[in-house]
């Protein structure tokens, strides 16, 4: 073939394409130049990724009919999957039309989703079914694509569940693919509720971790061996205990926290129960003793004898008459319930629904070495009571004044990291033990001041949801923010720091596009017509100059 023979530089452009794709097929690489890195997956996913062994397969429910908007999160997801499925093959997805199988949907617990449509100026309502079912073995487990948590507006709540989605994926492949490796002990002894009363949090918690219940009992006898094996557990729950702690006892939890144990805290200094108050209409909220204040004062924070009453706050259901033979009931406002807005920047509180608390006391943190944060916090219309206090149903029947709910933000709930001085660094010891240590390793524990933040209502011998009202349906964040506490503090393969992932995602303005459509269609009309014009113009002109 000759050297300028045109159809030699067409073969050698086609022998270069075809060995750069065969190359290319065993090669991938994908550059992300997002300001925002939307396309870096975190090293905690790629590691979980590499880690599955067997096919995973992954329905989402994202096909068909809805709103244009909802398209980004059809593209984010398949991207996001797209990206999986290159670090491991073994990751299959396909997308789904819901309308052919939405009764087993719902049989599965997926409820479906109504938003609201704006276009061409008419308001319309629109159903969808934004969930993805995860198939490993024989676990299945389903991913929320869309976050519930209450945004001030629809895009808002589009762009969280964006941010959202690499940890709800990468959460779903880990529960239903990982071998359980970190143990919880349940403390029991002080009078905590029963299992029944605690069930819907540790259900949900033993999905992900080994749980055991763990009595303080032998510590009269055996207090050394009591710590010994209380130290063979990551994490340690005090949940709402009511009978005071010895001061053997506490020494044990102090130095189980020295050698790195992990606390959740979760406490009611005031004894306040709706039980008596549903049967007289009155009761007493009066003070509980379980000799714990110094030693979480020397940790850092303190947990005070009072109540929180909150504007913002949730509801109780009373009868408020009858209609023939009927009685009839209402939800009233009961500001003993404040309804936590929590924090949104932090991964523990970020895209969740509002946390419901029942007579709260309030905390104040310490000036020491340990780092703070503040995780639940009322409403600026809150208002402390101290006690005892009388506490009346008739309060629902008077006006609240704003006026009086003035005593600014109140600390419910707060994370504490650091290294812990020892509350019996300077004291004499309850009982002597070989490895008392006055100062613990960089540790990590959250207080609580509301022990019903974990239990759950009990409805004819049932546990109830503890994130659902059992009369309105409305959903709570109680749940959500208990698991990420735990997860936190165990810092379950990084996981939770994928919630801290943020996103800049533009969206079209639909009341100004409305308003100047006309001006759009126009220009996008009338501006290519003058511009192919004035080419042919131009084009014409130097023609006939040049040949002329």
């Amino acid at each position: 073939m000759s050297k300028n023979n045109p159809y030699r530089k067409v073969l050698v452009v086609l022998i270069v394409l075809i060995i750069v794709n065969f190359f290319g097929s065993y090669a991938y690489k994908r550059f992300d130049l997002t300001h925002d890195k939307r396309y870096t997956l975190s090293a905690e996913t790629i590691s979980l990724v590499e880690q599955i062994e067997n096919p995973l397969l992954i329905k989402v429910y994202l096909q068909g009919s809805f709103p244009a908007e909802f398209k980004r999160l059809q593209l984010e997801t398949k991207q996001l999957l797209m990206e999986l499925n290159e670090i491991n093959d073994l990751v299959k997805f396909r997308f789904i039309d819901p309308l052919s199988s939405t009764k087993d949907l719902i049989e599965k617990g997926l409820q479906p989703s109504r938003l609201t449509v704006q276009e061409d100026g008419k308001v319309s309502e629109a159903v969808i079914f934004p969930w993805a079912l995860i198939s490993y073995g024989d676990k299945e487990g389903s991913v929320p694509l869309l976050v519930n948590a209450i945004a001030p507006s629809q895009e808002q709540q589009l762009q969280n569940s964006i941010e959202n989605l690499e940890y709800e994926f990468a959460n779903a492949i880990h529960k239903i693919s990982a071998e359980k490796s970190k143990k919880i002990a349940v403390l029991k002894g002080n009078g905590q509720p029963d299992d029944i009363y605690l069930y819907s949090f540790l259900k949900s918690l033993g999905e992900y971790y080994k749980l055991a219940e763990f009595t303080l009992d032998s510590v009269e006898i055996n207090p050394n061996k009591t710590l010994s094996q209380l130290s063979d557990y990551d994490l340690s729950i005090i949940a709402k205990p009511s009978l005071t702690f010895s001061e053997k006892e506490k020494l044990v939890l102090d130095q189980y926290i020295m050698q790195g144990g992990k606390t959740l805290w979760l406490l009611d200094n005031v004894y306040a129960e709706m039980d008596s108050l549903m049967l007289t209409g009155k009761s007493l909220a009066f003070n509980r003793d379980l000799n714990l204040t110094d030693m979480l004062f020397s940790y850092g924070v303190r947990i005070n004898y009072n109540v929180t009453k909150d504007l913002y706050s949730g509801t109780i259901r009373l009868a408020s008459g009858n209609t023939g033979n009927q009685l009839q009931y209402q939800d009233f406002l009961w500001h003993y319930f404040p309804l936590i807005f929590a924090d949104n920047t932090h991964a523990i509180s970020k895209n969740i629904d509002p946390v419901l608390l029942k007579f709260p006391s309030s905390i104040d943190t310490l000036e020491n070495e340990i780092r703070k944060t503040i995780l639940l916090q009322s409403s600026p219309l809150a208002k402390i009571i101290g006690t005892p206090a009388n506490v009346s149903l008739n309060e629902i029947a008077i006006e609240a004044d704003k006026n009086e709910f003035r005593d600014a933000l109140t600390n419910f709930g707060v994370l504490l990291e650091g290294e812990f001085p020892s509350a019996y660094a300077n004291r004499m010891l309850p009982f002597d033990t070989e490895n008392f240590r006055p100062i613990g390793i960089d540790n990590k524990m959250i207080v609580i001041a509301d022990g019903d933040l974990a239990v759950n209502e009990v409805l004819r011998g049932e546990p109830l949801p503890l994130d659902k009202d059992k009369w309105t349906n409305q959903n709570y964040g109680n749940i959500e923010f208990l698991l990420n506490s735990v997860h936190y503090l165990l810092d379950d393969k990084g996981l939770l720091n994928l919630r801290s992932k943020s996103l800049q995602i533009q969206f079209l303005d639909k009341e100004k596009a409305f308003e100047e459509r006309t001006y759009w269609q126009m220009l996008n009309l009338v501006v290519p017509l003058v511009i192919l014009f004035v080419f042919g113009w131009v084009f014409n002109f130097l023609r006939k100059r040049r040949y002329s």
